[in-house]
């Protein structure tokens, strides 16, 4: 890139003086000079007059990338998924990212976009809603380990409380965003969801992530995001209905499903919490019923019975 940024400058460099700029050999200068020309297909050639080489014709800029046909397509599927966040404060620096990348590419690559908007499309029921600067402000401070000073609201709150936290691993799950931080008034790492977050401020101090510290492992037991303390053996029996979609996915790691007669389905699941699970089997509409834990049944039923009041 800094033999282009010569060359573009109109100097009409030789490998040479190149080579002293660079404090490398001359012939590792040639090399390059015919990688740009002949794998980049960069418009280089050598002015004999004025003794330099120089390009032909503009370049916009320098093509970095090198791309394979699957992971241009990949990278399609990708700007597929980037629909779901059209019409949001996510959609302009994604648009740019996306312009910017296609920009570094080498060769123009023509397709049907037409035809490439009936092949493939994403779509979410219901989009967060996120203050792009609040979410930058976080991202900016998980990767530089910067402890930060907010205050966040919790569902049912009508007055947000104070926080001073350092961010650990803001992650999206099941399209959902969260951020998991060491919450210094605590002492312990707490969930935060970054749209109930406002007023992030960075204290100015750093901080330093446990190594132990693993969101994988955090979240093992867990049924989403909440990770509790305790430790339940969940049993749910399906009806022939629900059971169908039942085996069309992996609910959780530690799964292990059984077929029962008349087409129904047993799924037994160990958790640290059963908060999440609840409103899951609750979402099934009756087609689910709780053998185990006690608790997870006394739960389920109080919820039902609020229902019919």
């Amino acid at each position: 890139m800094r033999i282009h940024g010569v060359i573009a400058s109109g100097s009409y460099p030789n490998a040479s003086t190149l080579a002293r700029e660079l404090e490398v050999s001359t012939k590792s200068v040639q090399r390059d000079l015919e990688f740009m020309r002949d794998r980049l297909n960069l418009p280089l050639e050598y002015d004999g007059s004025k003794f330099g080489y120089y390009y032909t014709e503009p370049i916009s800029s320098f093509p970095t990338l090198q791309i394979t046909e699957g992971e241009l397509v990949a990278l399609l599927i990708a700007e597929k998924a980037l629909e779901q966040y059209r019409g949001t404060n996510f959609e302009k620096p994604l648009v740019s990212a996306l312009k910017k990348m296609a920009a570094q590419l080498p060769d123009t690559v023509s397709f049907n976009m037409a035809e490439w908007d009936q092949t493939i499309s994403f779509r979410t029921s219901a989009e967060p809603i996120l203050n792009l600067e609040i979410f930058d402000a976080l991202a900016k401070a998980t990767a530089s380990r910067k402890q930060l000073h907010f205050n966040y609201r919790k569902p049912g709150q009508k007055k947000p409380e104070e926080r001073l936290a350092d961010p650990y691993h803001p992650a999206n799950i099941n399209g959902e965003w969260f951020l998991f931080a060491f919450d210094h008034a605590r002492k312990d790492i707490r969930t935060f969801v970054p749209a109930r977050i406002s007023d992030v401020q960075p204290t100015g101090k750093t901080f330093t992530r446990p190594a132990k510290f693993s969101l994988a492992k955090r979240l093992h037991d867990s049924f989403g995001v909440v990770s509790g303390e305790g430790e339940y053996n969940v049993v749910i029996r399906f009806d022939e209905f629900a059971a169908g979609y039942i085996r069309e996915k992996r609910w959780h790691p530690s799964q292990q499903l059984r077929e029962l007669k008349g087409g129904g389905a047993e799924l037994r699941m160990k958790l640290s919490s059963l908060a999440e699970v609840q409103r899951w089997i609750l979402s099934w509409g009756g087609h689910a019923k709780v053998m185990a834990p006690k608790e997870l049944v006394m739960s389920v039923r109080e919820a039902a019975q609020r229902l019919l009041q």
